[in-house]
């Protein structure tokens, strides 16, 4: 069978132009592309032979201009390694504006959110990917169910329900692309219900606040105190985000009395309460408080993800629904699954094996001794320094002497250290009083540079 263009070497776009003949235009073309940078360094050419195919000219032509640009500098051409286009520096076209230089990047990081990226089991993983893959059906590869494939919908109910307490089946949980995505869903759902306002915690993160706000939705601000988040303030809201759990970033669970009240709330008034299971299974001191969800299953969406137990880079989330939302959340999601098939099936399998729960228990560990050095550390070297919430999480908050915490950010900058204060997780329209306060986490530097990042944080505590 003949060769076509359709199965000859690699591609290459070029348009050759010019009035001087086509060597001449090919060979314009080709410098124009090594010049500009189009073409890096060391990238290998199409042979004379599949170039000249392509382009619907004669093989000489093409090995001429490739001749010309090897004696001129920007190519070179070595027996059994092709042509490749030479190293050089690229020079970028006079009227390209000079770019910005990026600012250096901190040596290191105690930014919450993120665990160690480092501890992922990638051995584990794979041998899990490559049990998924060999037994998965063909209509795994198609564009399946919107609530995502039920080998990981059946594996997460029953997880959910032993480790988190969580009410549910397979039939009303949906796997999400992370807990982003499952707020777009959900704020597109609630407002295509006529809801107009999500009530949100005092501290927390601006993003979750912003998609909500982007699906028109009002995000006021429920008061904080003493003991959290204030849902006895609820009044005609449509819906509640919470994390009841561990607040983020104050790191207290929601007290009982509040906990029944949110519940309370949605029964009388409809609302639903989403509730955020963040950091809700690393508890250090004792048994994590189980899901809120558990208390009224069709008041509650409860929300997890594997960003914090595994990596967000996988981009896998799960929302389990009360059983009259899941045909809406569908439509929501757009009837279709968005999340990759593949790393479904390998969750799953990661899960239904056993490896979750062994590196969810061997992360914990890690991360409790973590906590442990942080609050020694902090006690010995900074004692107007107190570490408040409970031993559980990523993060734990360093409450400061009043007026410094801007200062100690500074300072940390200039130590090549990544920190964020209390005031980057306050809400715009927040009634709480104003603390001065570190969010430190201590989950996020890989195990070779937590001692210098903890280093790091003493040298700037007041």
């Amino acid at each position: 069978m003949a060769n076509s263009w359709a199965t000859l070497g690699v591609d290459l776009h070029l348009e050759p132009a010019g009035s001087s003949g086509l060597r001449r235009g090919l060979t314009d073309a080709l410098r124009d592309a090594v010049r500009t940078g189009r073409l890096a360094p060391g990238t290998r050419l199409p042979s004379s032979r599949s170039l000249a195919a392509d382009l619907g000219i004669a093989r000489n032509t093409v090995a001429e201009a490739y001749a010309d640009l090897v004696a001129e500098g920007w190519l070179t051409a070595r027996q059994g390694s092709g042509t490749q286009v030479a190293e050089r520096v690229v020079v970028p076209p006079p009227d390209t504006a000079p770019r910005r230089r990026a600012p250096g990047r901190p040596i290191y990081s105690l930014i919450p959110g993120s665990p160690d990226l480092a501890a992922f089991p990638r051995a584990e993983w794979l041998k899990a990917a490559r049990r998924a893959l060999a037994t998965a059906p063909f209509d795994a590869l198609g564009y399946g169910d919107p609530r995502g494939r039920p080998e990981l919908r059946t594996a997460l109910a029953g997880y959910l329900a032993r480790a988190r307490g969580v009410r549910t089946d397979p039939d009303t949980i949906m796997i999400t692309a992370g807990f982003s995505h499952a707020l777009r869903i959900l704020g597109a759902l609630l407002r295509a219900r006529g809801v107009r306002t999500v009530a949100v915690e005092s501290y927390g993160l601006d993003v979750h606040w912003g998609l909500l706000r982007s699906a028109g939705l009002a995000t006021p601000a429920l008061p904080y105190d003493e003991l959290g988040t204030d849902t006895g303030a609820l009044s005609d809201e449509g819906a509640v985000l919470v994390t009841p759990a561990h607040q983020f970033p104050m790191g207290m669970p929601l007290h009982p009395d509040r906990r029944t009240a949110v519940v309370e709330w949605a029964r009388r008034t409809g609302g639903l309460v989403l509730e955020d299971d963040y950091d809700g299974e690393f508890r250090y001191d004792r048994q994590p408080v189980g899901a809120l969800q558990g208390l009224d299953p069709d008041r509650v969406v409860y929300l997890g993800t594997a960003s914090k137990s595994l990596a967000p880079g996988l981009r896998l989330g799960w929302m389990a629904l009360p059983p009259s939302l899941v045909e809406e959340a569908a439509a929501a999601k757009g009837r279709i699954d968005t999340c990759g098939a593949l790393d479904q099936l390998t969750l799953a399998e990661f899960m239904v094996s056993g490896a979750y729960d062994r590196h969810v228990r061997s992360s914990r560990l890690r991360y409790r001794r973590r906590r442990d050095a942080l609050a020694a550390a902090v006690a010995d070297r900074a004692p107007e320094v107190r570490v408040t919430g409970i031993a559980a999480g990523l993060h734990a908050v360093l409450r400061l002497p009043p007026g410094t915490e801007q200062s100690v950010i500074q300072a940390a900058t200039w130590q090549g250290l990544a920190l964020h204060g209390l005031a980057f997780h306050r809400h715009p329209e927040a009634a709480s009083e104003s603390l001065d306060a570190l969010v430190v986490g201590y989950g996020t530097p890989p195990d070779s540079a937590w001692a210098g990042a903890l280093e790091a944080l003493c040298r700037v505590l007041p």
